[in-house]
Parts: structure tokens; sequence; C-alpha cells
């Protein structure tokens, strides 16, 4: 499971703004990985039916035990909605103890930008864990 490609899952309307997040998840190990797939293909089932889901896009990279997430919404209520119900909820609480890191980003977008672009995303979260080590914190826990 590299890469699960832009989906989209309800199509945005023209020329709005769409909320994006981007995140990065790395678990602690190797151990982890095959619990961290089976809940991101719970989560990838859900946003594929939630309610202002834009679009989403997930890359595994298993043997680095790196996850990174990209995803459009229609605002930032849609989101957190999406974040909170289960598996979804269910699948952050489980695994707040087996990651080792946890980097988010948000920002807006106009929905002709769509799907968003992965080196770009990428670019953010990198900048953001940039900017988080230099105030020492290290990324967010999820």
């Amino acid at each position: 499971m590299p890469t699960l490609g832009w989906i989209t899952p309800n199509p945005a309307p023209p020329r709005t703004n769409t909320y994006v997040m981007a995140s990065r998840f790395e678990v602690k190990s190797l151990a982890d990985v095959p619990t961290f797939l089976f809940k991101s293909l719970s989560s990838w089932s859900q946003v594929k039916t939630a309610r202002g889901a834009y679009g989403a896009s997930l890359i595994a990279q298993p043997l680095k035990r790196t996850f990174w997430t990209l995803s459009a919404w229609e605002d930032r209520d849609a989101l957190y909605a999406y974040a909170k119900s289960d598996p979804h909820g269910a699948a952050m609480r489980a695994m707040a103890p087996k990651m080792r890191s946890s980097t988010f980003i948000f920002w807006e977008a106009d929905t002709a930008m769509l799907p968003i672009d992965w080196d770009d995303a990428k670019r953010r979260l990198a900048e953001k864990a940039r900017e988080d080590a230099a105030r020492g914190g290290g990324g967010h826990r999820a």
C-alpha cells in the first residue's frame, strides 16, 4: 500500500475555498506498522463517505515507519467532524501512544487547485517540522 491516489468523495464547487490538511506520522517501531496500516484503511473507507470531503490521498512508507495524508474539505468543521467520528477518532486514540512524531499543517486553497500537489504539501510539512523543532517542539502528538 505505498500510495492511495487522490479520491474525490464529493465534488467541490468551482471558485470557492477549500480547507486543506496535510499530515506526517511516524510510528515508534516496525511492529506498530501493521496496526497503523489497518487503522488507516478503516479511516480511508470512512473518508470516502464523509460529509464535506472534497479529496484525499495517503502515502505509506512502511519500512520507514512513516505515513502521509493529504485532504481537502468544505471547511474546518467538516474536517473536525470526520476526525472526531469513528473509526477515525478511535484510531487516533488507539495509535497515540505508538506515535514517535506527528506533524499537521492546515491552509486554504481555491477548489480550482484540486487535487492538491503532494510536493507542495510535503514542503509545507517540512517547514512546519523545522519551526516546531526550532521552538523545541518536535511535532504534535496524535
